[in-house]
Formats: structure tokens, C-alpha cells, sequence
């Protein structure tokens, strides 16, 4: 469905001061509240802070029965508070499935039947947080997950709001901080000091079985870089950390159970560590990856269901022995998925002067290309069907462009951006449930939003960047059962450090209200944080990476039918 491009800027004018109540240190923030307007009118007036873990109950009332939401589960309620894509499905007995806990019902393989109108896509500034004293800078993909307990009722569990996990720095290398954000508010749930890796990407998710997610981020200070790997409680309390790993650069961190064990491990660059934080191996191929940032990431490319991590032109067991390693291929960031239909994933692997796409095997399909002839690519890849041909196509940033290819290579679109100075990535989203996905992308001066058939343009809201390893994300951030997208911003233009934007009436379809590491691609991890003990082929469900699923019924659904 072609949609009438909306060329939207925003005005952020309103300013909230919010008192952390959060469990590590006091921070001070401004929180601007933009509620009612489309980015296309005036900025709305602020609204009343609503304090997360007030134990009044509250999560967004907007109608004054005393629940949240209307009930009818549709999107375009606009009354705000948790909805959850009612009516829900019985469990496999019989029993009513509790809505506050992850469905174990579907898998991805259900059609999706939600859908919004064709003209529910007016997107507004839903909140910015302008971050703390000095700390303003962000550079890095921020993640979404529930770490607190914001109806009292005693329970971390998907009744409450998410939160949004943000490093933000001041501009120096040795001084970046951790922040958690109320997702319905921008308020400050609590802050960890640091001082850590500022273009590190944490990862969420449960590595010691007690039912709730810690946090794994590089530490340290130094050139920036951080030679540690820390490891914080859900409410920011310490865990674990290692001094002694070496790492040096800037990693995304991510988790997986390699070995279907039980037992969660923590990929960052070429090394594997354990849930307790030991090293387990460290791969023969250090420069798998672009320069200092890396984005590891773990898939069963033989068929075994271990998992092999996969640091781009190179693969490894989960024993560390090596599964490929191709020295003809330049160091670049990988995306996995089946981009030719055959039924088996491939790796796209994004390199300084084009990327080059292999088997699962690692044999070569296609090396060393360059269609748009940008001298600079780089920027990881993302999946995801864009154009509803039931095919998923990616997409991917070079220096002045951002293109969607079929899986032959074929140009579906292509659109001028500027990215001259780092390594960005997009994402995808069906925000109406037409099986028209669009695709998201953030560059030096703004957050885009394309059509994924045409490439037409449907938003360009202003931010700022020096777009070293960051990239907007979608999730249902405050649990009103519509998307929201999550962007930073840093260093130029005078931009909120974290903007969310939503639909006008709350219209958008509802995504799933967790994102949990770089390079998230749905089936890592459940939305409780649980990272699965076996993790399904992505590639033969969604076939998706580095973007969202939509839910209905508390579960995945193929919003392909």
C-alpha cells in the first residue's frame, strides 16, 4: 500500500524536572512530554509526570474506569495504559492464558489478523529525555526491557512498563554512564556511574535462571575503549566483573545458550564467557569485525541446534574450533537470514568498501560489492520482508545512501542520506499491519522513515549523530498496545539525548515490548528476558534480523498470512 509521504518536523518545547527515584544514584533530568500533537502541528503542552513504582496503580487510565485501556484491544484506543491485543487465546488445557506472563503459545507460524487503517500514520513526539549533568551524548543502540516493578504488585512481568537502557557520555571517552528510563515517561528508574566502554552496546536477559534480566555491558575507561566485562542485577546492583579479558575497542555484547545447556553465554568480539563471567574460548580471528566495533552475533549454521558464533567472514563451534574463516574477505559487521528463499540461512557481511554475502557454510555467493558506489559501507545489515512479497529483502547504510536489495541484489530502492562519519544501521516495521513493512534509519541530522516498497518518504524528524554503532529500534515501550520508535542522539544539532515517537490515536500495531541487544532478531530471546535454551531458526519463522515482530494474543505473529 503506497502511503502519501509526510515531510514532518518537530518542535520540542516543553520541559519536566524529574527526580530520580531510582536505586543506585540521584540524577537530575529534563524530560519533555509531547502528548496529543503529530509531528506535522504545534508541540503540545507538558503533562504531569507520572512516577514509575508510585504504587498508585496507575498506568494509564485515559477513559477514568479505573483500567487501563478501553479492553477491546484495538489499536487507536488513544485512552494509553496496558492493553494486550485482547481477546486472548485459551492455553493448550483450557485455562485462560495469564497476560502478565509470556505466552508459550505460537511460535511466529500464526498469521497475523490485526490491522490498522491506511491512514494511521501520523506519527508524534511522545516524550524526550534531554539526559543529566553534562551527560547528554548517546552512541548507542538503546534497548528496551522490564527491570521494575511499576504496579507494586511484587512481580517484574510484562503488566508492568518497560524500560528503555541508554549509555550516554559527556563527550569524553573515559565518562559514560548507564541509565534506565521509565518507557512510558522518560522518568529515571536509576542510574549506574560507570564509567563505561561509551560506544559499547549492553545486552538484557536472564543468565543466572532467577527469572529476571541482568545487564552485561563492557567497563572501563581509557581511549575509548573498556577492557572489562561487567554484569548488574536487574535493579543495578553489581553482579560480576572480569579485569581480566583484555578487550580493548567497542563491542555489542550478545547472549545466547551455544550449547543448548541451560546455561546462558556472553558473546562480545572473538571471545565467549560464561554466565559467571570466565572465559570459556577466544576465536583465532581478532580482526573478524570492522576496526573496534563489533557486532557478534550466534546461529545454527550446520543444522545441530548449537549454535556458531559468527563474527562476519568468520564462524566458530561453541567448543571453539573453527566452522569457517575467510581470509579473502575484509572485516565487517554480520546479519544472518534466508535472503534467497532456499531454506537455509546466509551471511551478509558489511565491509569498509561494500559487503559480501555467504553460505551457510561459508562458502561465497556473492563478494566485495559496491552498487551504489559509496566509498564507505560498514553499517551492519538488517532483514526483513519490506515490500510484502512474502521474501525478505535487507537493507543497508552506506555513506550517502540507504538501500533496499532483493536477495539477487536487485535494487528495490535507494534514498539519499548522510553518513559520512560512522557505522549506523536501520531497522523495519509494519507499523499498519499491511504486510507493507517501513524501514527506520537514523543518520548525522535525521531519524527516517521510508516506505518499504517505494522507499517514499513518510517521516524525517531531526536528531543529531557522529552515527558511530547506533540505530533506532521499534517496541511497544509503554505497554499501550502500539509501537513506538526509540531513537539518540548525540553531539550536534541540539537533540534530546533519547526521543520516542508514536502514532497520533495509538493506531500503530503492537510490537514486541523488548529489545534486548544489537543484534536482536526476535527468536534470542523471549519477552520476559528468558534467553531460550534452544533458539528456533529465525530464518525459517520470520526471517528477520535487527527488527521486531508484531504480537497479538501475547505472542508472535507472521504478519504475512
Amino acid at each position: 500500500m503506497h502511503r502519501q509521504a509526510r515531510l514532518l518536523g518537530l518542535s520540542l518545547t516543553a520541559a519536566l524536572a524529574c527526580a530520580d527515584d531510582g536505586a543506585s544514584s540521584s540524577a537530575s533530568q529534563t524530560t519533555t512530554s509531547d502528548n496529543g500533537d503529530s509531528l506535522s502541528t504545534e508541540s503540545g503542552e507538558s503533562v504531569g509526570e507520572e512516577t514509575p513504582g508510585d504504587g498508585d496503580g496507575d498506568s494509564g487510565d485515559g477513559d477514568g474506569d479505573g483500567e487501563p485501556g478501553d479492553g477491546d484491544g484495538e489499536p487507536g484506543d488513544g485512552d494509553g495504559g496496558t492493553k494486550f491485543d485482547l481477546a486472548l487465546p485459551d492455553s493448550e488445557d483450557g485455562r485462560p492464558i495469564d497476560i502478565c506472563k509470556v505466552n508459550e503459545v505460537g511460535d511466529g507460524t500464526t498469521p497475523c489478523e490485526m490491522q490498522s487503517p491506511p491512514d494511521a500514520f501520523v506519527p508524534q513526539s511522545e516524550w524526550s529525555w534531554s539526559g543529566d549533568a553534562g551527560y547528554v551524548h548517546s552512541i548507542v543502540t538503546p534497548l528496551v526491557a522490564n527491570l521494575t516493578d511499576d504496579n507494586d504488585d511484587g512481580e517484574i512481568d510484562l503488566c508492568d512498563t518497560p524500560d528503555i537502557v541508554v549509555v550516554v557520555n559527556t563527550g569524553s571517552c573515559a565518562s559514560a554512564r548507564i541509565y534506565v528510563l521509565d518507557g512510558a515517561s522518560g522518568a529515571v528508574h536509576y542510574m549506574l556511574p560507570g564509567p563505561f566502554a561509551r560506544a559499547s552496546t549492553p545486552a538484557i536477559g536472564d543468565i543466572d535462571d532467577d527469572g529476571l534480566p541482568e545487564i552485561i555491558v563492557q567497563s572501563g575507561a581509557g581511549s575509548c575503549a573498556g577492557d572489562s566485562l561487567s554484569a548488574f542485577e536487574h535493579d543495578g546492583t553489581p553482579k560480576w566483573q572480569n579485569n581480566q579479558l583484555g578487550l580493548g575497542g567497542e563491542h555489542a555484547i550478545a547472549l545466547a545458550d551455544l550449547d543448548n545447556d541451560g546455561d546462558v553465554e556472553i558473546m562480545i568480539n572473538h571471545m565467549v564467557v560464561d554466565h559467571l563471567g570466565q572465559l570459556v574460548f577466544a576465536a583465532a580471528d581478532t580482526a573478524g569485525v570492522q576496526f573496534r566495533w563489533t557486532t557478534t552475533t550466534a546461529a545454527d549454521l550446520d543444522g545441530d541446534n548449537d549454535l556458531e558464533v559468527i563474527l562476519g567472514r568468520s564462524a566458530w563451534h561453541d567448543d571453539g574450533s573453527e566452522y569457517y574463516f575467510d581470509n579473502a574477505l575484509g572485516a565487517g559487521q554480520p546479519a544472518v537470514g534466508d535472503i534467497d528463499d532456499d531454506g537455509l540461512p546466509e551471511i551478509i557481511v558489511v565491509h569498509s568498501g561494500g559487503f559480501s554475502i555467504l553460505e551457510h557454510d561459508g562458502s561465497q555467493k556473492i563478494i566485495n560489492q559496491n552498487p551504489t558506489g559509496d566509498s564507505d559501507y560498514r553499517r551492519p545489515a538488517t532483514i526483513h520482508d519490506l515490500d510484502g512479497d512474502d521474501l525478505s529483502e535487507f537493507a543497508l547504510s552506506s555513506s550517502n545512501h540507504y538501500t533496499a536489495f532483493e536477495g539477487d541484489l536487485t535494487q528495490l530502492w535507494s534514498n539519499n542520506v548522510a553518513d559520512l562519519s560512522g557505522l549506523a544501521s536501520g531497522t523495519a516495521f509494519d507499523f499498519l499491519g499491511d504486510s507493507v513493512a517501513e524501514a527506520i534509519y537514523g543518520d548525522e541530522s535525521k531519524l527516517w522513515v521510508f516506505d518499504g516498497q517505494t522507499g517514499a518518504q513518510l517521516l524525517q524528524a531531526p536528531r543529531g549523530s557522529i552515527t558511530i554503532v547506533e540505530y533506532p529500534v521499534v517496541s511497544d515501550v509503554d505497554n499501550d498496545g502500539s509501537a513506538e520508535i526509540i531513537v539518540v542522539s548525540n553531539h550536534a544539532n541540539n537533540q534530546p539525548t533519547v526521543q520516542v515517537f508514536g502514532e497520533a490515536e495509538n493506531r500503530w500495531i503492537q510490537a514486541r515490548r523488548i529489545w534486548n541487544q544489537h543484534t536482536y532478531h526476535v527468536t534470542n530471546v523471549r519477552e520476559d528476558g528468558t534467553i531460550p535454551q534452544v533458539e528456533g531458526h529465525h530464518w525459517e519463522l520470520l526471517n528477520t534480523f535487527r527488527t521486531n515482530a508484531q504480537i497479538e494474543g501475547g505472542a508472535v505473529c507472521d504478519p504475512v498470512g
